[in-house]
């Protein structure tokens, strides 16, 4: 494994990224691309903190693929009414999205030498992808821009990834409004406040109620939030210019 690579950052790569993705808030491509350029060796230290609990041991030793319980459908489907899986596959068939969408930004936005770091990296690495609708489940936030702007904000006080902490900045600064601001700041604040999720092993909580899980992970309600999406974004920018 190229080490130097896997930690070095990447200011340039970063700055063309952020600017596509201002561009295009929906090519989440970009989105990997700027946290693979500023992480540097903030996995590391998300992995080092992972091995310290018993639970993230227990989710090193067993490696279970959670992109494959979230693919099953019809699972998630059989599951009770009100519980968090069946929450989870309302959020995707309401984003029109899917679990393996995830995934094929990523390969387009991480540098090779991700993929050839250790296993244990690279475990962490896919769960934290894979789990970021689940993210969105717990939290509330829709995949709007505010909505994904805030649970970035809720990401970034979980792992403190100066990469996810650039696209939070940027997207405070784009002048969206008071309220906007004061949602994503909220997300930072909900994250501090939460039990830390990339030790959580999401596959045995999603029978149990939504509401349950929310308690047990100290995720406090969202409130509501006026949504925007990228078209009226889009229509807002063409307006200005």
């Amino acid at each position: 494994m190229a080490t130097a690579q896997l930690h070095s950052i990447r200011v340039g790569d970063a700055a063309r990224a952020m600017k596509a993705l201002l561009s295009n808030p929906d090519d989440t491509a970009q989105v990997f691309r700027i946290i693979d350029a500023l992480s540097g060796k903030n996995g590391e230290r998300t992995l080092a903190r992972l091995r310290r609990s018993s639970e993230g041991q227990r989710l090193l030793k067993n490696k279970p693929n959670l992109l494959r319980t979230l693919q099953d459908r019809e699972g998630l489907r059989a599951l009770p009414d009100g519980s968090f899986g069946r929450a989870y596959l309302t959020f995707l068939e309401t984003e029109k999205i899917t679990a393996e969408g995830l995934e094929g930004a990523s390969m387009e936005g991480r540098s090779s030498a991700r993929f050839d770091a250790p296993a244990d990296f690279r475990f962490l690495q896919d769960r934290m992808r894979d789990s970021h609708d689940l993210w969105h489940t717990l939290t509330g936030y829709r995949g709007d821009i505010v909505g994904e702007a805030s649970i970035l904000a809720f990401s970034f006080a979980q792992t403190w990834n100066p990469g996810v902490g650039f696209i939070v900045f940027m997207a405070l600064l784009r002048g969206l409004g008071n309220d906007v601001n004061k949602t994503i700041l909220g997300g930072f604040v909900r994250g501090v406040k939460a039990a830390w999720l990339p030790a959580v092993e999401f596959e045995k909580l999603l029978a149990l109620p939504l509401e349950t899980v929310r308690k047990r992970l100290r995720i406090e309600p969202t409130g509501t939030y006026q949504e925007l999406r990228s078209a009226v974004y889009a229509a807002h920018r063409a307006a200005a210019e």
